[in-house]
């Protein structure tokens, strides 16, 4: 019984400690955020890293998505006879929910676990005691860059992706399972709102918040050498997948 209550009671300081150093690291980077000096050159840089050399993932993931979402719609729908709702199905579905969370989760994969290790080494080798000595804050050199740029471009890349599954599905629809294309668009067209693509913008940005500074905060307070940054990497990415289905949750249950 009592390894029981120990376990468990573990499980919950971990959660709270995690909560803690996430929730000041945020309240610090948006204070910082807004006092000079405002540093875009590093702005700009992180969104190359995240922004450009996540788009090829992010629009293979789309493309993949709505061709299997449009089939499984389609063995759906067959059965009533309305297999031209297809093409409402699959853009809702991607503009809404799985454009913002699909391409969430693989930039948190990507981005995520190298911020964490990045920053784990320099915390490791002493490279952010270095900047306290040099007058620098470590938080708005190293955190405020990667968490703009996350709140920039993670919207546009769930945009992307929620493009490349409509055309996806439209091809596949079309071409494939022989789905009149004017039925397909004209439904697709029809059901769509710009209201759809901006609650699913609303998802990104706030995934893109989580997993910036999940990252971010990882590897900012890792310790224990090597092994210490591979600790911090791995629940980086695990908490930022976890985060982001969470959250999901919630928005999907506020915006809907």
């Amino acid at each position: 019984m009592r390894g029981i209550l120990a376990f468990f009671g573990s499980i919950g300081l971990s959660i709270i400690r995690n909560f803690g150093l996430i929730s000041i690291m945020l309240a610090s980077t948006f204070r910082l955020a807004v006092r000079p000096p405002f540093r875009f050159k590093l702005i700009i840089k992180q969104m190359e890293f995240i922004g450009v050399s996540s788009l090829m993932v992010v629009l293979l993931v789309g493309l993949f998505t709505g061709i299997v979402f449009q089939y499984q719609a389609y063995k759906g729908f067959y059965v009533f006879g309305m297999e031209a709702m297809t093409g409402m199905v699959v853009a809702l579905a991607m503009a809404r929910e799985l454009g913002p969370v699909l391409s969430s989760i693989m930039i948190a994969a990507r981005c995520s676990s190298a911020i964490a290790a990045e920053l784990g080494t320099m915390r490791v080798t002493e490279q952010i005691d270095a900047l306290f000595a040099q007058a620098v804050n470590p938080i708005q050199y190293l955190v405020v860059p990667r968490v703009l740029a996350g709140m920039i471009v993670t919207p546009i890349l769930s945009f992307a992706a929620t493009i490349s599954g409509m055309a996806g599905g439209y091809f596949v629809g079309v071409n494939v399972l022989g789905i009149n294309s004017h039925l397909y668009y004209e439904n697709m067209v029809r059901f769509l709102k710009m209201s759809d693509f901006a609650d699913g913008g609303i998802k990104a940005l706030v995934f893109g918040i989580l997993l910036t500074i999940i990252g971010c905060t990882k590897g900012y307070n890792a310790s224990g050498g090597a092994m210490g940054v591979g600790v911090a990497t791995t629940e980086a990415v695990a908490l930022s997948c976890i985060m982001i289905i969470f959250f999901d949750m919630i928005l999907t249950v506020m915006l809907y």
